[in-house]
């Protein structure tokens, strides 16, 4: 974090929240917990290895995640 109390060093998560309420949790009406882990679990999944994000060049959370290990593994 750049400063104590700063908005800006949440704004990752918080975007992460807003989508997983708009795109999850305010479309279904989970009934018991476990469904709702289960629903939210489905959709994190979903989130890191098929919707393409544009703050990453439309690739995956995964798929940016493997060309920066790769990536790294070259600079070593």
């Amino acid at each position: 974090m750049d400063g104590r109390g700063r908005w800006i060093d949440n704004r990752f998560i918080e975007r992460l929240w807003r989508s997983l309420k708009y795109e999850c949790v305010y479309l279904h009406a989970f009934e018991t917990g476990s469904e709702a882990r289960r629903g939210i679990g489905s959709w994190i999944s979903y989130y890191n290895a098929e919707r393409p994000h544009s703050s990453l060049h439309d690739a995956t959370p995964n798929e940016a995640y493997a060309m920066s290990w790769a990536n790294e593994k070259l600079a070593a």
